[in-house]
Order: C-alpha cells, then structure tokens, then sequence
C-alpha cells in the first residue's frame, strides 16, 4: 500500500512546516515509522531535503516537491548541508489487562480459578511481582 501523500501546508511544499524560531522543519513518514529531517533556514530549502528524503527511501517520483529532479545524486547536490534522517519514536501502546466475566452463582474462589486457567502469563507476571516488592521490603529490613 502506497503512503499517503501530506497535503501542501503554508509554504506550499510537502514535508515542510515552519517553527516558532521562524526555521523550517521538516518531517517525513516511511511506512509506519516518521523521520525527522532537520531544521533549514528557507520553506524552500526544506523542500529540497524532503525530496532527498522521498529519494532516499525509493517513493514514487508524485511524492516530491521538485518532480523535475532526475536523479538521487541531483537531489543530493541542492542540499548541500546534507540529510541526517532520525527515526522519531512513539510511545508504545500498552495492552489491555485482561478481563473476567463474573457470573452470580460462582463464588470468588472458581473465578479466581479460571481467571489464573485464561491468563496464565498475567498471573505469571503477577506473582513475579509480588515476589520482587516481597525481597525488596527484606533488604530493607535488614
């Protein structure tokens, strides 16, 4: 599945946002990871780097700013500064703890049960955890 394209902001270029210090960012999204480019002083310039970034990860010619530009070596010689392209990292999404459905006529005791039967490796887990707060309040006596 091919990315999706950003649409053109203020600067009338893709990839190109302008800060607060009045600098150019630039951004760019490969699959399901984003990049940060870096900061140039021209919406113009940022362009630029963005289209060596679109070079660089293979995308198709309709991603860049500049389609005039042949070759990934052309690219390279309008940014002189270069690119340093670095991955931008999200925060992971937690899981959901698991779940149990309590039906009136069980007692705790067989809930607990098939709770501990459904979600081994919470219980796992759990216990493991319980151990180490257990061996730490031990140190810490004595």
């Amino acid at each position: 599945m091919a990315p999706k394209k950003t649409p053109k902001g203020k600067s009338g270029f893709f990839g190109a946002k302008q800060k607060p210090s009045g600098n150019w960012g630039v951004e760019f999204s490969d699959a399901k990871r984003r990049w940060w480019i870096g900061t140039y002083p021209s919406a113009h310039e940022a362009a630029r780097a963005y289209d060596m970034a679109v070079w660089r990860a293979e995308r198709p010619r309709e991603h860049l700013n500049f389609p005039e530009i042949e070759s990934h070596v052309e690219a390279e010689m309008l940014v002189p500064q270069g690119i340093k392209m670095k991955e931008i990292t999200t925060k992971m999404k937690t899981t959901k703890k698991p779940s149990v459905v309590v039906n009136a006529d069980e007692t705790d005791e067989e809930v607990m049960t098939r709770f501990a039967r459904e979600h081994p490796g919470y219980v796992q887990a759990e216990l493991e955890h319980c151990w180490k707060r257990e061996a730490e309040q031990k140190k810490k006596e004595d």
